[in-house]
Formats: C-alpha cells, structure tokens, sequence
C-alpha cells in the first residue's frame, strides 16, 4: 500500500544527495515530489518521472520561495509536506570557531536557519486551509555532540530543532505537525569528497550502536513515517537517525 498516495509533498535542496533520496523514497510511496534547488533539479525529475516536477529556487530569498510555492500550488492544487532539507554544509571548511569569517556565518545562518523558516511560512496557507499538514526540519546530531571547527553549522542546526519546537507549539491547532530529524554523518554524493569526510566518518561509526558508514537510503524511512498518517499523533520531536551515536 503507498502511505503517501494523493499527497503533495515539497523536498528543498533535493538537485542531489540526501534531499534526491528523499524525493525518490516520497515518490515511490505514492506521492507528488516538487524538488527545488539553487541548482537545476531537472535530473533528479526526469529520473522519478511524472510523480515530480522541480524548479530553481533560493530558500534563503522569500520571493524564490513564494514563487515556488504558487507554482507548487498551480501544479499540484495542494500542498500536504514539506521537508527543509536545503542546507551549506560540505562547502564549510573547518576551523576553530574564532577563525570563521562573520561573513560566512551570516551565510549559513540565511540558509539553514532563514531557509527552513521561509519556506515553513510560504506553505502555511495552504496547509491551513486544507487543516493538515506535516513538516520536516532537518537537523544535524552534531548539536548533540558540539562538533569542533564547524560552530556555525552546529549553531544553525541547533536553531532549526529551537524553530522546529516553536512551529509545532503555534501550528498544532491548525492540525500541523512540526517534527526534526537530526541526521547522524551521511555518505552523500557532496560529502563524499569533503576533505573532513574520512576523519569524520571514522569518528562516526566508531561512536555508533551500529558501527558503519550511514548512507542516505538510511534516513529514506523516517522520512516517508513522519510524512504519513502513521505519525499523525507525533509533533515537537526531534528524532536522531544515526546508527545509536547519539541517545537522547
């Protein structure tokens, strides 16, 4: 049975790596995919097929994000999930915490935090009217762990869990559920050639319950549950998919 047949479910930054993971597993459980990216979308599109459709979008930029959303809308008639999973990571370069430019930290700031919050925004009306609706904000266990030479990444993704709980707190009469998921380090296609990847995947699994290298396809479930009915009951938590590095 496809547990999410008929729904309209929005992945951002899903051109490739996790967010395409994402969409693919969406899709395949019945599920309208609209994919939007900085980067053009149209591989991971043509790839799924006629289940999802995609287009450039910068989330950090409220009138990117409105388009896209009413293009969503225009597309699809409706708008049942959304999973923020755009975010800066592999490009950082680790350094002690009083070396990173303010310039930069303001940028990771404006996507990840500003881009989960414009988007959750953008969707709202369209949720509301209908009277249900599921988001996603991706996390990072690194907020458990205070990961060394990466404070604004560690920083932002400690804001999203901060929003995501306000969210669910305003949204739930409006039969919203507002819920993160907080990724342990995942082999994707842009950090698999990070200079860090090694040093930080061995970090990793030697610190998990289940001591291996965490793939996308590993987060593809938790997703598609907290987008289905099956988590209806479920809102303000923040869930660790990271092979039992981190217990909370």
């Amino acid at each position: 049975m496809e547990r999410l047949s008929g729904r309209t479910i929005i992945v951002t930054g899903a051109a490739q790596g996790i967010g395409a993971s994402y969409a693919r597993a969406l899709a395949l459980e019945g599920a309208h995919v609209a994919i939007c990216d900085v980067r053009d979308p149209s591989e991971i599109v043509a790839e799924i097929g006629s289940a999802a459709w995609g287009g450039i979008c910068n989330v950090a930029d409220t009138k990117s994000v409105a388009a896209f959303v009413a293009a969503v809308l225009e597309r699809f008639g409706r708008i049942d999930g959304l999973v923020n999973n755009a975010a800066i990571f592999a490009s950082l370069k680790p350094m002690p915490f009083e070396q990173i430019n303010g310039d930069e930290f303001d940028r990771v700031m404006q996507v990840n935090v500003r881009g989960t919050f414009e988007c959750a925004r953008a969707v709202l009306p369209a949720m509301r009217a209908r009277g249900y609706g599921k988001i996603v904000n991706i996390s990072s266990g690194t907020v458990f762990k205070g990961l060394p030479g990466m404070a604004h990444y560690v920083a932002s993704k400690g804001a999203v869990i901060a929003l995501s709980r306000v969210m669910a707190r305003e949204l739930g009469r409006d039969g919203i559920r507002v819920n993160c998921v907080a990724p342990g380090f995942t082999l994707s296609e842009g950090v698999r050639d990070w200079d860090a990847a090694a040093n930080l995947s061995a970090l990793n699994n030697a610190s998990r319950c289940l001591p291996r290298d965490q793939l996308p396809e590993d987060l593809n479930g938790t997703i598609v549950f907290l987008m289905s009915a099956d988590s209806d009951f479920i809102s303000g938590q923040t869930l660790a998919v990271d092979g039992g590095s981190v217990m909370n």
